[in-house]
């Protein structure tokens, strides 16, 4: 950073176009994405789930809340864990004040992990968090929808996540799912992403990407070798 370029105002303001017309280019090409998106064939869900949550069991089309859109952050979090994930926790804590403003635009929107309840709702508590969460520790909702591999799965070396083949140990990955409810209470998937897939819903990232020295993430171990639950800073 002590080497960058220092150009007089009029310098900064030409090369600043430059940049907001490749800006303006990236947006453009974003809503064509996103309208692709949008029009993807949907899947009907057939199978039936049920989950633990705070109003307690809950099917899949109870999850709407009476509207018609709803988006599943898979938040990694296994049965066996006391925490839940770290890097999932950092995207966690930009959800809690956007349920409100989605549900006027028809849209639910709630997290989801194997974890039963109890510990759902303790670390809930720990960090502060307001948005809904429910276990489907006692359906096949996760391995369904390919965040969470069972052991013969891991064992053979080999799991499809992020549609690919994939080694990993890992039990749970993180991940977003998308559902459509009609009228009739019929449920559709729509859309899932996984992996650096989930960067579009981490707006302390998007923030970063704004200064000058970036993710500032090169030089570490791992990307998010950086992140600590919200608590732990500094202890």
């Amino acid at each position: 950073m002590v080497d960058h370029d220092v150009v007089t105002r009029e310098q900064w303001l030409g090369a600043r176009r430059q940049l907001l017309a490749e800006e303006k280019e990236f947006n453009r090409l974003r809503n064509r994405l996103s309208q692709r998106r949008r029009e993807l064939p949907w899947v009907r869900v057939e199978k039936s789930y049920v989950f633990d949550g705070p109003g307690g069991r809950t099917t899949l089309a109870q999850l709407f809340e009476g509207r018609h859109q709803l988006i599943v952050y898979h938040f990694m979090f296994a049965p066996e864990w006391e925490a839940g994930c770290k890097s999932c926790s950092f995207w966690a804590d930009n959800f809690s004040g956007i349920p409100i403003h989605l549900q006027q635009r028809d849209v639910t929107f709630i997290a989801i992990s194997r974890a039963p309840l109890d510990k759902l709702d303790a670390f809930k508590t720990r960090m502060g968090w307001s948005f809904p969460w429910y276990s489907s520790g006692g359906n096949d909702f996760n391995f369904d929808y390919q965040v969470s591999f069972r052991p013969e799965d891991l064992a053979k070396g080999e799991v499809e996540y992020n549609y690919r083949c994939m080694k990993t140990t890992m039990s749970d990955l993180v991940g977003i799912s998308v559902f459509y409810r009609d009228d009739n209470d019929a449920v559709f998937h729509t859309y899932s992403c996984f992996s650096r897939g989930v960067d579009m819903l981490n707006l302390a990232y998007h923030y970063l990407d704004l200064v000058p020295k970036g993710r500032d993430e090169a030089g570490l171990p791992s990307p998010q070798a950086w992140v600590r639950y919200h608590d732990k800073y500094g202890v």
